[in-house]
């Protein structure tokens, strides 16, 4: 039995090695939950801006200044919420003795920035034609595309994650009058309920020991 189990382990170990250096397993559960947050407060203040007051219907006539504050909003909230997520991340591979930086992160964040960037682009050639109906869609699915693409780098959630998020942009685009209502659920609650699970999933166990 003994050399039978020392066999195991090995194989284990191995296994072990070769998904650490495919794979990036370490994604803060708590970054997904503080990025839902983020993102259901920029919805508030979007709602304020774009909005007509008591209605789920947008404006029909913007200035540039409040164009102006949007894309700033944007910003701030990409921002906030990437140094939170490699904040919280890195911190989670440091107590675990692991490297951030290996083949598995490399190809994790090629495979969801080119989605990304992609969309990026697209929606704002949108924009550039006064376009706005088709922000809220266009972020979602591309995003979904992104973590779809993504997805076979890290943990099997976050799959299924994206084609939720695809789904609610279609939804947006058929009814465009929404898209910030599809924009809170898509980027608000589903973040706070991905990283909740994940929490409980991957990360409480490790912080008990």
């Amino acid at each position: 039995m003994k050399p039978t189990e020392h066999y195991l382990n090995e194989i284990t170990e191995i296994k072990k090695m070769m998904e650490q250096s495919s794979r990036f397993l370490s994604l803060s559960g708590l970054s997904g939950v503080l990025v839902g947050i983020y993102a259901l407060i920029g919805a508030f203040i979007a709602y304020q801006l774009i909005y007509i007051p008591g209605s789920l219907y947008y404006r029909e006539y913007y200035s540039n200044q409040v164009l102006g504050e949007m894309l700033l909003l944007a910003a701030v909230l990409l921002v906030v919420s990437f140094v939170t997520v490699i904040w919280l991340t890195t911190s989670k591979v440091k107590r675990k003795s692991e490297k951030f930086w290996s083949p598995g992160t490399r190809m994790l964040l090629t495979n969801l920035a080119i989605p990304l960037v992609t969309g990026g682009i697209f929606m704002l050639i949108f924009l550039s034609r006064e376009i706005y109906s088709v922000v809220a869609p266009c972020c979602l699915i591309f995003y979904g595309l992104a973590l779809v693409n993504a997805a076979k780098y890290t943990r099997r959630e976050i799959f299924y994650m994206g084609l939720f998020e695809i789904g609610l942009g279609l939804l947006a685009a058929v009814l465009p009058g929404m898209g910030l209502f599809f924009w809170v659920v898509g980027f608000g609650l589903v973040h706070i309920i991905y990283g909740t699970i994940m929490y409980f999933r991957y990360e409480r166990k490790t912080a008990n020991k």
